[in-house]
């Protein structure tokens, strides 16, 4: 299916899409439902009212029509970034005004019980302050919402800023047997590139450098090449082939890899996509395993690297990855590396199953491109979605690292979770 056609047949779906105009009432009802809160605690009788008054309706009404237009509007034609930014700003607005009206919400049910209550009691409503005491509750919570959809929305353009931000997190792992000759490797593990996504060659070319200086003995990526089709790679092979290592570039397939996400003329055309975005791999010279394993050696000693399609335990994701193909033969090896996409494989199969995989390596997740990590505590979105989510996590003698991604997908930016590259030293 080209993109034309394709773009065609999705806005008419959206056209006809009952959840779309549904959509759109909420927003107009959203805009019209913050700013009574907003009449609230603007002064009255300034031109710094009026000004505020005209610049959220401004912002607000152009929000509904691009989300109006949008069924009509073949984005594919715009630059990427002005797509992509546009689509991130109105999303991100509405998500800040539902949070918002959170806020006001309350205060409306705390009024609206204080009425009740009156006229149950048949005795007047309490004043809530009066004037003189300060601030009443109705314009605390009115500027307590305000604010925090206002800073969720700075927040969230902030981010923009971080999407090539690549954090290098260096960590040493000790297993107990560990081959004597692969002590003190380094492993560089990147995940989740979405090459689609990317605006900035140079950027991402930097990220490449960053890996390249840190001289790992491997490289080890899981998945999510691209958001969709392997043409997204074309720009970027030059780049991403620079990538080598003493003993190799590994890499696996990710749920985005197979195409699921987008519609095609015939199943041959998927199935050629997926064909396609192999030889990309075979051409950066990167060594994918298609549920298989690879025997890795330094002098005398030994080691197993296992690679599996996408398999995870959420419905909603694809399950291509065959451990009773990957496996067998690797029982021999004291030491052994699963990279494994989605990290909800390691608690559904991994621990259960195959006891002697002693590390496991994931994505997927992102970290949600959005949370906070602070020492001691750690918080995103996604946590509830998936358990092990970013980071290190350990049960018995077996490990699982969730790199938190390379590149970014939908949301073109990252607030509290950086892109990563993960070098890992074992002991």
């Amino acid at each position: 299916m080209t993109p034309k056609n394709e773009h065609i047949q999705l806005n008419e779906h959206m056209r006809n899409s009952g959840f779309f105009f549904f959509l759109l009432g909420i927003m107009a009802l959203l805009d019209i439902y913050i700013f009574q809160a907003l009449q609230v605690v603007l002064p009255t009788s300034t031109k710094a009212r009026l000004a505020v008054i005209i610049g959220y309706w401004v912002i607000s009404i152009s929000a509904i029509i691009i989300f109006l237009l949008m069924p009509y509007v073949n984005f594919d034609a715009w630059p990427r970034w002005m797509a992509t930014y546009v689509r991130a700003i109105v999303i991100g607005l509405f998500v800040s005004k539902v949070i918002a009206a959170l806020f006001f919400a309350v205060d409306d049910v705390r009024r609206g019980g204080t009425w009740l209550v009156s006229k149950v009691a048949q005795r007047p409503a309490a004043a809530v302050a009066q004037a003189g005491d300060g601030i009443t509750r109705s314009a605390f919570l009115s500027w307590m919402g305000l604010a925090v959809g206002g800073t969720i929305f700075g927040t969230l353009v902030y981010g923009f800023g971080n999407k090539y931000r690549y954090q290098v997190n260096r960590m040493r792992m000790s297993f107990k047997n560990l081959p004597a000759a692969f002590k003190g490797m380094r492993i560089v593990h990147i995940s989740d590139i979405h090459s689609g996504s990317f605006m900035d060659k140079e950027a991402v070319e930097k990220g490449v450098k960053k890996i390249l200086k840190e001289k790992p003995d491997m490289i080890l990526f899981t998945g999510d090449l691209v958001n969709d089709r392997a043409t997204e790679m074309t720009d970027y092979i030059d780049v991403f082939s620079k990538l080598n290592a003493p003993l190799g570039v590994y890499s696996t397939l990710g749920n985005h890899d197979y195409g699921d996400y987008v519609r095609w003329d015939s199943h041959e055309a998927k199935k050629e996509n997926l064909e396609q975005l192999k030889q990309v791999h075979k051409q950066m010279g990167w060594r994918l395993l298609m549920n298989e394993h690879v025997v890795l050696e330094k002098g005398e000693d030994r080691i197993a690297l296992l690679g599996i399609e996408n398999w995870s335990a959420k419905g909603n994701f694809g399950r291509y990855g065959k451990m009773e193909e990957a496996y067998p033969g690797s029982e021999q090896y004291p030491f052994k590396i699963l990279m494994s996409h989605d990290p909800s494989h390691w608690d559904a199969e991994v621990r259960s199953k195959y006891a002697d995989i002693d590390l496991t390596l994931a994505g997927h997740t992102h970290g949600m491109q959005f949370g906070l990590e602070l020492p001691g505590f750690r918080w995103s979105p996604v946590q509830y979605m998936y358990k092990q989510w970013a980071g290190l996590y350990e049960s018995g003698d077996q490990k699982l690292y969730v790199n938190r991604g390379y590149g970014f997908i939908g949301y073109p930016g990252r607030v509290g979770i950086l892109p990563e590259i993960t070098v890992i030293e074992l002991s």
